[in-house]
């Protein structure tokens, strides 16, 4: 019997583990992937967009209040936790999946402007933003970016701040698991957890598919994106009752060609569609994979009823019982204008793909873009509330955890799964040691 199986090779998995044995190193931990592969899901370095999420550029971080001020608190929110999980990645031997990418906001028309100009300003104020340029420039604008400035014309404002990032999230995972390795973890790929029970005296008995018919752990993280809902059911976890999942398919426009490329270096994030969820707020990303160099633009959302890319089409319609059906009708009912978009964007042509591109580069060629499918996202339902980012399940004992949503999620792994550890081992008290650790 195992200490820890965590079910799901990708970041959170990878995340929780490298904690665990920096704090218990005398565990045996356990990794079940049921692809061939680790980090080939929302980790993979292509599935998703790679930005080192720090309320640089996201416009939804923040929001005006009724008396006209800006509302910075979740943007500094998420740039403390995306600052905590970088200092983690800085313990590992090679962390070169971190490379600095400016990030920008471009707005358009007079209201948004006057929106980025308030932003700003409120943002500039904090020392975490400090770094934060804002420009009506055309000629400023021109030197942060040529491929964006070229051809615009009308009202428009953008920020930059330069201590932005790109993040190949798959290289991570992947360096975190072969440190894992290395300490003793077994990472097993193509075994598939099909069900959970729980013995009378505490560990999990884990049925599984591929390799050994039969796992027990004492403690079992379920790391398995929108397949973690159906594994929480499965083991009779009753917080799982009343959550449902929204899959949200994602397709970029990709371009390689260098002479493009080399003129842009930046993530240029803009304003979300109405009713868009935050993970579809357009921007045109300067990404480094594998060591190659790109331009990705999007998202394109839609409607898929996977809830993994490598999914099944039956992962929504068997997530619907009558614990939850009543919720996910409630929000289908608030939430029109987005489930619209969503089905708007499954039957949108290439030629509508190219004219969102052009808002951000008006001298687009549709010759040097490519359609390329993103990764699936499930994000979380709960009493009639589409919500987003994050959310810790575990059962009352402690022994199982799970984390449902999406973005922010990887940027900000680390808190997330501190907040696991806290949830699920009270009695550790392993705060101080994670401090002294995290901070040198």
């Amino acid at each position: 019997m195992d200490d820890v199986i965590l079910v799901g090779g990708g970041i959170m998995s990878a995340t929780l583990g490298t904690l665990l044995q920096k704090l218990e190193p005398t565990w045996s931990i356990r990794v079940l992937e049921r692809l061939p592969r680790v980090a080939a899901e929302a980790s993979d370095g292509w599935n998703n967009a790679g930005t080192g999420h720090a309320g640089l550029c996201e416009t939804n971080y923040t929001t005006v209040r009724s008396d006209g001020s800006v509302d910075i608190d979740r943007a500094v929110r998420i740039a403390e936790q995306f600052a905590t999980t970088r200092r983690f990645w800085a313990t590992l031997p090679q962390a070169d999946f971190v490379r600095p990418v400016p990030h920008m906001t471009l707005v358009q028309g007079s209201d948004n402007v006057e929106f980025l100009r308030a932003r700003h300003h409120a943002l500039s104020s904090h020392p975490m933003f400090e770094a934060m340029e804002y420009t009506e420039d055309a000629a400023v604008l021109q030197q942060w970016s040529p491929l964006v400035a070229e051809g615009r014309t009308g009202s428009w404002a953008a920020t930059r701040d330069v201590t932005g990032t790109d993040v190949d999230f798959g290289a991570a995972t992947r360096q975190l698991f072969d440190a894992m390795t290395s300490a003793g973890a077994s990472v097993e790929t193509g075994r598939e957890v099909r069900g959970l029970s729980q013995d009378r005296d505490g560990p999990w008995r884990l049925d599984v598919r591929g390799g050994r018919p039969v796992e027990r752990a004492r403690f079992v993280f379920l790391g398995a994106g929108g397949w973690a809902l159906k594994l929480l059911r499965r083991a009779g976890i009753p917080d799982a009752r009343c959550f449902g999942l929204l899959p949200i398919s994602g397709q970029f426009l990709r371009c390689d060609r260098s002479e493009v490329v080399d003129r842009h270096d930046a993530k240029v994030y803009g304003t979300p569609p109405i009713g868009a969820p935050p993970m579809s707020v357009p921007h045109l990303d300067t990404r480094i994979v594998d060591g190659q160099r790109s331009i990705l633009f999007g998202p394109y959302a839609g409607a898929n009823p996977k809830f993994l890319k490598h999914g099944s089409l039956l992962d929504l319609p068997r997530s619907i019982s009558r614990d939850n059906v009543g919720s996910l009708l409630s929000m289908a009912r608030a939430n029109t204008p987005l489930i619209r978009l969503l089905l708007s964007e499954l039957t949108a042509t290439r030629g509508k793909k190219i004219a969102a591109l052009r808002e951000f580069v008006p001298s687009a060629d549709s010759a040097d873009w490519s359609i390329v499918s993103a990764g699936q996202r499930a994000q979380i339902v709960k009493n009639g509330e589409l919500r987003f980012g994050t959310e810790v399940v575990a059962s009352q004992d402690g022994t199982i955890a799970s984390v449902l949503g999406a973005s922010p999620g990887a940027s900000t792994a680390v808190p997330i799964m501190i907040e696991v550890l806290n949830r699920c081992f009270p009695e550790r008290q392993w705060d101080s040691r994670l401090r002294e650790w995290l901070t040198g």
